[in-house]
């Protein structure tokens, strides 16, 4: 037990001293280290695409062990269970690099869920029972979102089902990941009038219209044209560039950045995005 608080830390500090793989090492511990079997992390992936607000989800499948035949198949969020001496926001940069590919992206906890019934339907009994016998009934998960550039992502070779839904369009989903995501965009939308955060979702240049779809899609209103972009004008951390977009299919228009340093100079007591 001393060695899973205190020698894992001891033993990366001497890893990175040394110069070695620390990634593959770390990867290579922890899939020999104990999973704490009532303490799980599932990460809401936020992405934007074709004018969409999107949710990363990978389809799980419970076949009979005899026969092959497929029991049920549902999608499921990015999650796994806690390692000992691991805290909670490693263990969601975890499953995040594992999903995406990404690092350095942005990710924040917004709520637990421990409700005595997370685990109680049917399908959920028979994938726990087949697939992690191990595992406690009662598991708690913290919940975190994260926020992607979409292009980016790196397909999750080891779960190739894994793919894009639009949120207001979701799968059959196991467990209680339906909450778990209304939860998150609940969340995201009043975190986004209070913080520019949106941008996390965009590439680095983007057009105007891209930034008021994006908007529209996560609060799930439509903005009228003319006053979302003379709230645009007012915003400088919002800076043009003398350059236009590249291979699109409509009239190339003008591209913009988003400019963390001029908005932490320039920014108010508060930030409020009103409608």
């Amino acid at each position: 037990m001393l060695f899973g608080i205190f020698g894992f830390g001891f033993l990366l500090l001497f890893l990175n001293k040394n110069k070695l793989d620390l990634q593959s090492v770390t990867y290579t511990l922890m899939e020999k280290a104990a999973l704490i079997n009532n303490i799980s992390v599932d990460c809401v992936i936020f992405g934007f695409g074709n004018n969409g607000l999107k949710v990363l989800l990978t389809r799980r499948e419970l076949e009979d062990p005899k026969s092959g035949e497929v029991i049920f198949s549902d999608y499921t969020l990015q999650g796994h269970h806690v390692f000992e001496g691991e805290n909670l926001y490693n263990a969601a940069n975890r499953v995040l690099k594992e999903k995406t590919g990404l690092e350095n992206i942005y990710l924040e906890q917004f709520f637990t869920f421990g409700d005595v019934d997370r685990l109680s339907k049917e399908k959920d009994q028979l994938w726990s029972m087949f697939r992690f016998p191990d595992l406690m009934n009662h598991v708690v998960t913290v919940g975190y979102y994260a926020l992607v550039d979409s292009s980016k992502v790196i397909p999750d070779l080891q779960h190739p089902e894994t793919e894009w839904f639009p949120v207001d369009k979701l799968p059959e989903l196991g467990f209680d990941h339906d909450r778990i995501i209304a939860k998150a965009l609940d969340f995201l939308r009043n975190k986004v009038v209070r913080e520019p955060i949106v941008f996390e979702l965009l590439p680095e240049k983007f057009a105007l219209s891209q930034l008021q779809n994006l908007y529209e899609a996560v609060l799930g209103i439509k903005l009228d044209k003319r006053n979302f972009r003379k709230k645009v004008a007012q915003m400088k951390y919002i800076i043009p560039l003398d350059e236009k977009q590249k291979g699109v299919p409509h009239k190339p228009a003008q591209v913009y950045i988003f400019s963390r340093d001029v908005y932490e100079r320039t920014k108010r007591a508060k930030y409020w995005f009103s409608i």
